[in-house]
């Protein structure tokens, strides 16, 4: 005997059988051209196992009538990029920096790259707009641990700062309170000290004379006798009310007692040569080079 189907009272449509909590499903048939879409997609998946890459193999994969790639997309536009580029780009690898500074679409092609370049490697530490954050240097004013000019940003671009290289620029601040090198009231008064030199408020109580003693035979070495700071030593000048930490009084204790040893990578080997020159001239036009 033939089952008799159920049919929904309300939509007059036959149901599946199935039922949920007196809910029941309606046997609604797909649009046609639902349908005939689907099986089109089948047919050109198809197609496309035999046009592109698809299949994986014992040792690579299919390759695909047209031989497509997007690694080799990518090898094709670099390529295309570099014919672009031409005599120009040729001309930044011989070039040398100052004399592409004087020449102004030389320079201008130079701080193009220079700018996609900073934005692809340098903006995540220096910011999109190199204006740093804290203990990332501003790169758009006229203060420079390692020096302003071309020559030195190509060499702290190309080498880094304690990078591990043999050329990187190398420094290191004692650690004044870890290493028992000062005491901590001694630290306190070093810190008011390097305040007053920036012009800024100290503890009441602080005797300066001990400060200046103090910094004298444990600052001066480096920052000078006088705070301006040495860029031989990558010492910062503690007079300009530029501070790369902060110049509230936790923070200088802080940085005395425990030191600071920031890393900067060594780009070379990383990016190309011409890359480095117009990253080295993209940042000294930015606002501070010297």
């Amino acid at each position: 005997m033939a089952q008799q189907q159920d049919v929904d009272a309300f939509t007059g449509t036959a149901t599946t059988g199935h039922e949920w909590d007196g809910i029941k499903e309606l046997n609604t048939p797909l649009p046609r051209w639902w349908v005939w879409l689907f099986y089109a997609t089948i047919v050109w998946s198809f197609g496309y196992w035999v046009v592109y890459p698809a299949w994986p193999m014992v040792k690579g994969y299919t390759a695909g009538v047209f031989g497509y790639s997007t690694r080799g997309q990518v090898e094709t536009d670099l390529a295309d990029l570099k014919k672009v580029r031409g005599g120009k780009a040729a001309a930044l690898a011989t070039v040398p920096l100052a004399d592409i500074a004087r020449d102004p679409a030389l320079l201008a092609f130079a701080r193009a790259q220079g700018k996609a370049a900073f934005g692809d490697n340098c903006a995540p530490c220096h910011g999109s707009g190199a204006t740093g954050s804290k203990g990332y240097p501003n790169l758009n004013d006229d203060d420079w641990l390692w020096g302003g000019t071309l020559a030195e940003i190509h060499q702290t671009i190309e080498f880094g700062a304690r990078s591990g290289h043999a050329k990187a620029r190398a420094s290191q601040m004692p650690a004044f309170g870890k290493d028992g090198l000062l005491k901590r009231d001694e630290i306190l008064t070093v810190a008011n000290t390097v305040r007053a030199l920036a012009g800024l408020p100290t503890r009441p109580g602080i005797d300066p004379e001990a400060g200046k003693k103090l910094y004298a035979d444990n600052c001066a070495l480096c920052h000078g006798a006088d705070g301006k700071g040495n860029k031989e030593f990558g010492a910062p000048n503690l007079t300009d009310g530029i501070w790369l930490y902060g110049s509230d009084e936790a923070t200088i204790i802080d940085v005395i007692a425990n030191s600071r040893a920031s890393v900067m990578p060594a780009w070379v080997g990383r990016l190309d040569p011409v890359t480095i020159k117009s990253l080295a001239l993209y940042v000294h036009t930015l606002g501070g080079g010297k």
